[in-house]
């Protein structure tokens, strides 16, 4: 199990949509798991209680970043952004029928039942997706952590992600949908 170190809270964390990729020195990446399918290539990078994911098909390049808002994050290519709070849904139609899909969910949950929570999805992690436990231990020892699950498709990637906030007794949850277009059948 990794460990690194964080002080980020969940209302210092900005989701943006960009078509474009972004610079990886932007970032303290952690962890990076790449994939390569036959209509899409997609890169994802877990960062400090945040994470971004980058999905190349064809022409089309999509990045979701979910991170600490910063001066450096670029404005060029960056279709929106906002900063979570309660649930919130969002889809994004690109070119050649790519197509993007959000839900995001800020649960604060009560001190008798953040404990088990964060235990049940560390629980899970430890034989899926992105895992990243950070030293700071809180309440009842627990650390904060990213956790970053993937089911890739011929034709779509979703994304699970979790990020746990101890200290707030709060999980950051969003499930991301990249669809991929159908193949262009050029003209005989």
């Amino acid at each position: 199990m990794e460990k690194g170190q964080t002080k980020t809270r969940v209302e210092e964390l900005l989701f943006c949509l960009y078509h474009r990729a972004i610079h990886p020195e932007l970032f303290d990446i952690r962890r990076v798991k790449r994939l390569n399918l036959a209509r899409y290539q997609a890169e994802i990078w877990v960062c400090e209680l945040a994470h971004v994911i980058t999905v190349k098909a064809g022409k089309q390049v999509v990045t979701e970043l979910i991170a600490g808002e910063n001066g450096l994050l670029p404005k060029a290519g960056l279709v929106t952004s906002f900063r979570f709070r309660g649930e919130r849904d969002h889809s994004q139609d690109f070119d050649d029928g790519f197509k993007y899909i959000l839900s995001t969910q800020v649960e604060r949950l009560t001190p008798p039942l953040f404990p088990a929570t964060h235990r049940d999805y560390v629980h899970y992690a430890q034989n899926r997706g992105i895992y990243l436990q950070f030293d700071e231990k809180t309440i009842d020892g627990l650390a904060p952590f990213s956790f970053v699950d993937f089911d890739a498709r011929d034709h779509e990637l979703h994304i699970h992600a979790f990020h746990a906030f101890p200290e707030e007794q709060t999980l950051l949850k969003t499930q991301s949908i990249f669809e991929i277009g159908k193949p262009t059948i050029s003209p005989v």
